[in-house]
């Protein structure tokens, strides 16, 4: 996905809910917000990025099913981050206990966390330092684990709090454990 940045003078200062507001009214613009408080405007997916993504998701979405131990979110989902960005990965998933420790009101909105775990697919177009940058800001702001799938390169990199990034070329599978004990994504139709 190509993305746009809009920078903002650092005189206009919106706040969380004047962002959450900003994109309510503007429901077919996909926005991020940066720490800086610039906006990030992004294009949605092609074909092939969106199909990868739904298998993901659908993958992510039975384990939860069957373990019922976090809630799983798409790209559609705004996180509100502790260093002030609003980022909408891929797909995302919050412990269960978490989650219910947000009140309705933070729940409907942009949920005020880091989620425990988020995955970025990149599209052909994307920049890859970009999305390195954007998963190092997720590590920094308490995501225990994300992945980056690149497609273009068949790599996925492994971010994980307290470990050194991993790079691996061409995985059929990758583990969830520690976080999210017994799930393996199935990667054998990505490459």
């Amino acid at each position: 996905m190509t993305a746009t940045v809009l920078r903002i003078p650092p005189a206009v200062n919106f706040t969380s809910e004047q962002f959450y507001d900003l994109c309510r009214i503007n429901p077919n613009w996909k926005l991020e917000r940066e720490a800086t408080g610039d906006l990030v405007i992004m294009s949605p997916t092609g074909g092939e990025t969106g199909a990868r993504n739904a298998d993901i998701l659908i993958q992510l979405g039975l384990w939860n099913q069957r373990k019922s131990q976090g809630i799983v979110f798409d790209s559609s989902t705004g996180f509100h981050l502790p260093n002030g960005a609003d980022r909408s990965p891929d797909v995302a998933w919050v412990k269960k206990e978490r989650w219910q420790g947000l009140s309705l009101l933070e729940r409907e909105k942009f949920p005020p966390l880091a989620p425990d775990f988020v995955i970025e697919l990149m599209s052909p177009t994307d920049n890859l330092s970009d999305a390195q940058t954007k998963m190092i800001e997720y590590q920094q702001n308490g995501v225990k684990m994300g992945w980056l799938i690149n497609r273009r390169l068949q790599q996925v990199e492994i971010y994980q709090l307290g470990k050194e990034r991993e790079v691996l070329t061409k995985p059929k599978s990758l583990s969830g454990d520690p976080i999210l004990v017994d799930f393996r994504l199935n990667l054998t139709n990505f490459w």
